[in-house]
């Protein structure tokens, strides 16, 4: 199956662009969006000035009773200035909020959210989280190939992402790459436009965006809400945030939600707002665009002109707040009330089939071949960059030039002690920054039902095996033979196995602290403490380690790494020349005795632990991300 994507992928499978262009012409089922008295409040923590002060919880109400109406057809903006509950109230919407306590009712078409409703939802968040490797059309056909159901075939699913590009206009740049701060590729409207081109793949029936022009000029702006528009074209609803949008914005909305510090100041048709404030007594000083006029008064601002107000005592902002939100409970919540009242008496209740529409689109084996390819395109440009490269074939040199040809005992027991603790701890640090790197992407991917985290993580771990594997592979090659280490290919395969094999119990110990802390500065002092600890604990800088600590060099990867990388150069019963006509035994050796040369096996077996327990451990703990408020 693998083979067959890539095949499809890569020669762009000849699409017949005169069918593909009415795929997202209609909906599967049209959504009437409403809710009800909408309330959410989370519980903040407070401390005390002293460390063993108790903590206190106190309620902060980030929704007041908003309501609202939306149906097939219409664009809806919710404005307001930053903090006012716009896309709290967004993510409600979409079934998305983690914790907190939501009150209130949102339904679509009159049912509660479910798990076949949230195959019909598209959610495109502020930030474009895409992968800045891969191309607009991989990008595009690898989340087709992920979110459209086992129903569709291959070529179905491709035909589907192609259809969607030049829709959206992205024809001139479907072969360029994605790119980032970095990294260049295309523009900031084009990855808006592919953001927006992953949610429209499922061709859902309801479209939610938060801030999708943020940090766009306003051709670039206009450009994208007129795509929304399009995308609406009578069967299809659109609800966004936007902060201040331009006055020809503006008025390509049906409707407007106005919120003020979480309560609800104005909804209803965007081009009405005016009249209405107008006739509470809130009239604009100055002709001014719509969309900054009710800003200004949400923030409690009636005019921001000093030529207007430069002698005029300024009322206060609370005082504005207040009068505006009782003038919305008196003159606009009855009116609302009754619209979704009439709403709920005229269109009956769509009986939604739960039972036909199991949790996930896909199966577990193509979610993860999926998983696996796209992973690999992705992260070899992590794993083989040309720094990472460079810094291991420097090291590798310049150790062989160091160790060269040494046949010192010494020399050689302390060259394998420097293979051990450097790839330990290269292996860590680079498992430790994969998952914090990788978690908004899983977040956003988690949340929209995209697969299941079994099969994204075993798909990572297979395609990580053969990446991580390389570097090391090509250091032994170099340092084996220009140390003069045993030349003997049974020797050598020992070694490289004993290393191969101390990279990835060391990776599992990066992978589970990264995802248990998810910040990659706090990981990274957590991981060098447990390293240091591993070695100074295993005996060798300090030969009688106190009984109350010496425990630790049995958790330690650092102590069976280098047991095993010792049991392949050399042999009990082997000497070794210690004088003048004199030889030793080599088990006998201060730095091999210390570790000892026997238990091979335990040392296998604890590293296979090892390696299985943290990666279960990075398991569990990537469970909490992305999953949503039931």
């Amino acid at each position: 199956m693998e083979q067959e994507i890539m095949e499809n992928i890569e020669n762009h499978i000849h699409i017949d662009h005169s069918k593909s262009e009415v795929i997202f012409d209609n909906t599967n089922r049209p959504i009437t969006l409403k809710f009800e008295n909408v309330a959410y409040k989370i519980k903040l923590v407070k401390e005390g000035c002293l460390k063993n002060s108790s903590k206190s919880e106190e309620d902060k109400i980030i929704l007041k009773g908003v309501s609202g109406i939306v149906s097939p057809g219409e664009m809806l903006a919710i404005l307001g200035p930053s903090g006012c509950g716009k896309t709290t109230l967004l993510t409600g919407l979409g079934g998305r909020l983690v914790n907190g306590h939501l009150d209130g009712a949102i339904t679509y078409n009159n049912n509660p959210f479910s798990s076949s409703m949230k195959r019909s939802i598209g959610f495109v968040t502020q930030d474009d989280v895409l992968y800045p490797h891969l191309t607009v059309y991989e990008t595009l056909v690898f989340t087709a190939l992920l979110r459209l159901p086992k129903t569709y075939s291959i070529e179905e699913k491709i035909v589907h992402a192609d259809a969607i590009i030049p829709q959206l206009g992205l024809t001139k740049c479907k072969d360029s790459i994605i790119g980032d701060s970095l990294l260049r590729g295309i523009s900031g409207g084009e990855r808006k436009r592919v953001s927006i081109g992953q949610e429209m793949l499922i061709n859902p029936s309801l479209l939610l965006l938060d801030e999708p022009t943020s940090g766009l000029d306003s051709t670039t702006a206009l450009r994208i809400v007129s795509t929304l528009k399009g995308l609406a074209n009578g069967v299809r609803t659109v609800a966004m945030t936007i902060h201040q949008p331009s006055s020809r914005l503006y008025y390509m909305f049906d409707k407007v939600l106005l919120l003020s510090e979480g309560n609800p100041l104005y909804f209803g048709r965007g081009e009405d707002a005016m009249g209405y404030f107008s006739g509470i007594g809130f009239p604009p000083l100055v002709a001014m665009n719509p969309s900054d006029f009710l800003l200004d008064l949400s923030s409690g601002i009636l005019s921001d002109d000093p030529r207007v107000l430069s002698d005029a005592p300024k009322e206060d902002p609370a005082s504005i707040k207040k009068t505006l939100v009782l003038a919305f409970k008196t003159n606009l919540a009855e009116n609302l009330n009754e619209q979704l009242q009439e709403s709920i008496d005229q269109q009956a209740t769509e009986k939604l089939p739960d039972k036909k529409f199991s949790q996930w689109a896909n199966t577990w084996w193509q979610q993860f071949t999926v998983l696996l390819r796209r992973g690999m395109k992705e992260r070899k440009h992590e794993s083989f960059s040309t720094l990472k490269v460079t810094e291991v074939l420097v090291m590798s040199f310049f150790a062989g030039l160091l160790w060269w040809k040494s046949n010192n005992i010494q020399d050689q027991t302390g060259l394998l002690f420097f293979y051990t603790s450097f790839w330990e701890f290269y292996s860590v640090f680079q498992g430790i920054f994969t998952f914090p790197q990788e978690r908004m992407m899983l977040e956003k991917e988690r949340s929209s039902g995209m697969y299941r985290l079994s099969a994204y993580f075993v798909a990572m771990t297979v395609g990580d095996l053969p990446m991580e594997l390389v570097l090391p592979t090509i250091s032994t090659l170099i340092t084996y033979w220009m140390a003069g280490l045993k030349p003997s290919a049974w020797r050598f395969f020992s070694t490289l196995f004993s290393l191969l094999y101390n990279v990835l119990v060391s990776q599992s110990l990066g992978l589970a602290i990264g995802a248990m802390v998810m910040d990659e500065q706090s990981a990274t002092v957590f991981a060098l403490v447990i390293l240091i600890s591993f070695t100074l604990a295993g005996g060798f800088y300090v030969h009688h380690v106190p009984k109350f600590i010496a425990w630790i060099k049995h958790v330690s990867i650092t102590q069976y790494a280098y047991k095993l990388l010792l049991g392949s150069q050399y042999s009990p019963g082997e000497t070794y020349s210690c004088g003048i006509n004199a030889t030793c035994l080599v088990e006998d050796f201060p730095s091999i005795k210390t570790i000892g040369l026997g238990g091979k096996v335990i040392s296998i077996v604890a590293l296979a632990i090892m390696l299985l327990g943290y990666r279960f451990l990075a398991y569990i703990a990537l469970k909490r991300i992305g999953v949503t408020k039931k």
